[in-house]
């Protein structure tokens, strides 16, 4: 056997070990997700919070968000609206402060990105003379359930710190790559974040319905101004035992591009963040997670790992195609550590997980429809991760525009 024949199957064999253990994994982990019982609210409204909204040119969807948010079935002295005008060149201030908000301009062409805009707005907030028991983030294109703050004070109240709303999608039957996104996100909220909420595991932060305990603010900082601020500060309150939980009745809705390149820039975003976060924090988390015991950060750590999933997939994916479409190739001979079976039985169920996920949360018959597409969109992963890798270094944020005025009543119904 030639060295590069060697090396082949040696790198060949690590990815289906890893790919196999990571997909089983997921399977396991995703079975708690299946059930849910909405909660009762217990708690009378007590918590005072400052909800905050970062916005970069967004005259056209901030009017519906900040309606929604004057809509909810909480007191209204015990909320106020903080706009961040963060650079903007449109009517995004006079828009929000039509719709009753406070709007504070911040104009910083160096520090550009919705981590810097809320860690400029917390330092106001904080040297304010209103003393707010909690901030609550939502992006401007978002739009906010009624019972959206009742549920946040009861999870406040239970002693709860970082708590992350039901993500939801506005725009889910816009296109197939809308609906495709809105599929993605049905699972991940019912297999991941659900599932993780069950077994007592911290959720992962989606940067949008997101409710912080401006005590644990104060004493942490936010110090996240990466391209994914979210997951950095979920995985630094990790680190210091704070576990985010999830609530799954909380609901805010998320505009999802229309196109697949405006998708791929997002996710591309996404990927630089979180390999960018996983470099500093993934192998502390596993080592800590082993030497303490705790399957919370082992599991963080695990999440972390995603990013290099993605290439794994891909690649072992490619690799099982030159396999199979020329059989003498450099790698048809490689020892079949897994065969073919095993990992049709792990994409059989990981992909069933998908209509499972869209029955248990009970969507329009519509999406069923976008499952045909869905493994197509999935495979777009494997160039946008690529991509990302390699580009992990760019920390320039490039923003997501943003164009369907939506209005809560017109979501429900759809």
């Amino acid at each position: 056997m030639s060295l590069a024949h060697f090396v082949v199957n040696g790198l060949y064999l690590v990815m289906q070990v890893l790919t196999g253990l990571i997909g089983v994994y997921q399977i396991v982990m995703s079975l708690p997700g299946i059930w849910h019982r909405r909660k009762a609210i217990r708690h009378v409204p007590e918590k005072r919070f400052a909800v905050m909204i970062a916005a970069h040119n967004e005259e056209r969807v901030i009017g519906p968000l900040i309606d929604s948010l004057t809509g909810q079935e909480y007191p209204r002295e015990l909320f106020d609206i903080h706009v961040i005008a963060d650079n903007c060149t449109d009517h995004t201030r006079e828009v929000a402060l039509r719709h009753g908000a406070n709007v504070h301009t911040r104009v910083n062409r160096e520090k550009r990105g919705k981590g810097f805009a809320i860690e400029w707005m917390l330092e106001r907030l904080q040297q304010s003379s209103v003393a707010y028991d909690a901030v609550v983030m939502f992006d401007a294109d978002n739009l906010v359930a009624p019972d959206f703050l009742r549920r946040m004070n009861d999870s406040l109240c239970e002693g709860h710190k970082v708590i992350q709303g039901y993500l939801g999608v506005k725009n889910p039957f816009d296109t197939w790559v809308s609906v495709s996104m809105a599929i993605s996100y049905w699972f991940s909220n019912r297999m991941w974040q659900n599932a993780r909420q069950n077994m007592g595991l911290a959720c992962s932060l989606g940067g949008t319905g997101l409710c912080i305990d401006m005590g644990l603010l104060r004493e942490m900082g936010w110090e996240a101004t990466g391209l994914t601020e979210d997951l950095e500060f979920g995985v630094r309150c990790v680190e210091r035992g704070i576990i985010p939980i999830w609530n799954h009745d909380a609901k805010v809705y998320d505009e999802k591009p229309m196109t697949l390149l405006a998708s791929m820039r997002q996710r591309l975003r996404w990927m630089q963040g979180h390999f960018h976060c996983a470099h500093h924090h993934m192998i502390p988390l596993i080592k800590a997670g082993l030497k303490e015991r705790s399957f919370v950060k082992l599991d963080a750590g695990v999440y972390l790992f995603q990013p290099m999933r993605f290439l794994i997939l891909f690649l072992t994916s490619l690799m099982m195609l030159l396999q199979v479409s020329k059989p003498h190739t450099v790698v048809s001979d490689i020892t079949a550590l897994l065969p073919t079976d095993f990992w049709l039985a792990v994409n059989v169920f990981l992909y069933l997980q998908m209509p499972l996920a869209l029955l248990l949360e009970r969507v329009n018959w519509r999406a069923y429809f976008g499952l045909i597409l869905l493994p197509f969109f999935l495979w777009t992963w494997g160039p946008v991760t690529f991509q990302a890798y390699f580009t992990k270094a760019n920390r320039k944020w490039a923003h997501t525009v943003h164009k369907r005025a939506i209005r809560l009543d017109q979501l429900r119904s759809r």
